[in-house]
């Protein structure tokens, strides 16, 4: 139980760090890896609702210190164009959403910007925490059975930091930046892609 606690805790600080943060099917997967006893079900369980209440966490945060903060009055218009067009799509826009949440990929960054459209928070954490719950037993699963197959020792298994995460980090924060400069209007109504100006 008690490791159960820890793992919670930690998958849930992990989700609510906007960047820089290992990805948690790695972590997932080392604790698999290092603990193959432990209940697979409880721990993918435990560790999707923490990181669903991370990213909420962290949507939240995007919505009231990057939208309310930072942003000027034509970006937030802008950016409600969006908002508009993905609230008239909530079956396609959950489906979209369910199908990124099966894949390993960072998802901190959707939550930002998710965050920034003010959009209600189940359109995203629903689909979310069933595509991590599945996933996340995939990789503590995969994790359990190298163990068992393997002669390895769990304290080997490398870290994380490296150029190219370091580069890809930079490389989304980026992209979260673009995300307040694109014309959505132009780009949903008239179909042509162009910056705001």
């Amino acid at each position: 139980m008690d490791n159960l606690i820890v793992v919670f805790a930690a998958v849930y600080i992990l989700n609510t760090l906007p960047a820089f943060a290992p990805p948690t099917w790695m972590v997932l997967s080392f604790f698999g890896f290092s603990h193959p006893q432990f209940n697979l079900l409880s721990l993918a369980l435990a560790a999707a609702f923490a990181a669903t209440l991370g990213r909420i966490t962290l949507a939240t945060l995007s919505q009231f210190i990057i939208r309310n903060k930072l942003l000027n009055t034509k970006t937030k218009e802008n950016i409600d164009v969006l908002k508009d067009a993905l609230e008239n799509r909530k079956n396609q826009t959950m489906g979209a959403l369910l199908v990124y949440s099966f894949t390993p990929l960072p998802s901190n960054y959707l939550f930002i910007a998710y965050g920034m459209t003010t959009l209600p928070i189940k359109l995203i954490a629903v689909p979310f925490f069933i595509g991590r719950m599945v996933s996340y037993a995939g990789w503590i699963f995969l994790g359990q059975e190298t163990y068992k197959s393997l002669d390895i020792d769990a304290g080997h298994v490398g870290g994380y930091l490296s150029v190219y995460f370091i580069l890809t980090q930079i490389g989304f924060l980026l992209l979260i930046y673009f995300f307040t400069k694109v014309d959505w209007r132009a780009v949903l109504i008239e179909k042509k892609f162009r910056w705001l100006k």
